[in-house]
């Protein structure tokens, strides 16, 4: 049985989870989440009670949470590309940066992102100043932690770049990375150029109407 992979093409989370899969070729099918496939929603409620995407079904096993999902690829459908290194000290490394990129750029962008859907009345500015500042400075030391790498965790493509594609992909339409941060910037430039990512991009593009702060004109 071929795996299943729930999720949209619109979402972060998805595109980290699809960045490996397509990365070493791994067959499977995509169940989109969308209005259209109202049976892809049903099926993933039934089989997770928050119905939060992505899922990943292996026969009888499902996995859910993107970095989850990657550790399961990696484990028993591995490919050409490893996504954990097997050196125990630069696994760690790697999912350090995984966390990072997800929690301290991937979630507080979603805080100005969740802001700008609520109704005027219900806006949250400190909030949103917070997120921004802490986009901020999290962009300042990742800047910092990048210098003279290719990728996140050093030479290799790994979980961290596939936490890292969406999150800065989205966090810099949502709050710019400066141009001081050329390092930054330029990581930014080389994960959607890598081809994995960059199918991610393109297949995203018909939805980009649904950026509730409006899709800047680039990337």
């Amino acid at each position: 049985m071929s795996l299943e992979l729930f999720g949209h093409l619109f979402s972060s989370y998805t595109w980290k989870a699809l960045i490996p899969l397509y990365q070493n070729d791994v067959p499977f099918t995509f169940r989109s989440i969308d209005r259209d496939e109202p049976g892809n929603y049903a099926e993933l409620a039934h089989r997770w009670a928050l119905a939060k995407f992505p899922l990943l079904v292996d026969g009888d096993r499902q996995v859910f949470e993107a970095t989850a999902i990657i550790e399961y690829l990696d484990a028993f459908h591995p490919g050409a590309v490893r996504m954990i290194p097997k050196d125990a000290w630069e696994a760690i490394r790697v999912r350090q940066l995984d966390r990072i990129f997800d929690n301290y750029v991937m979630n507080v962008m979603n805080i100005i992102v969740a802001d700008a859907m609520r109704p005027d009345a219900d806006r949250d500015s400190f909030g949103v100043d917070r997120a921004r500042a802490s986009l901020d400075k999290i962009y300042a030391w990742l800047d910092a932690e990048l210098a003279g790498r290719k990728w996140a965790a050093g030479d290799a493509f790994t979980l961290a770049d596939c936490a890292a594609a969406p999150s800065l992909f989205y966090a810099d339409w949502a709050h710019p990375i400066a141009d001081a941060h050329a390092t930054l910037r330029a990581y930014r430039a080389r994960l959607l150029a890598h081809p994995s990512v960059a199918r991610c991009v393109e297949d995203a593009r018909p939805f980009r109407h649904y950026f509730p702060l409006g899709a800047p004109d680039r990337d």
